[in-house]
């Protein structure tokens, strides 16, 4: 397993891993629809865009991976 470092988010004050994703084992949603794939490292979730898998992916601590689970379910980005 590789090692991460950790930097200190300028804006939000917390820290956030810089993860190794060159071998992370991304997973499409139940129906492999959409362009969302996600990767569970080192503690950690991982989040991209599976059109552009170079481009940056977001990374979540469980507790914030839960809230934007609770929140997703609950409607809360339904943009209609």
């Amino acid at each position: 397993m590789a090692e991460s470092t950790v930097q200190r988010h300028p804006l939000a004050g917390w820290d956030k891993p810089e993860l190794d994703l060159s071998n992370a084992e991304w997973q499409s949603g139940s129906r492999g629809l959409g362009d969302v794939q996600i990767a569970f490292v080192e503690g950690f979730i991982a989040m991209r865009n599976s059109r552009r898998p170079d481009s940056p992916s977001l990374i979540f601590t469980p507790a914030e991976w839960g809230a934007f689970v609770s929140g997703a379910r609950e409607g809360e980005f339904d943009l209609t």
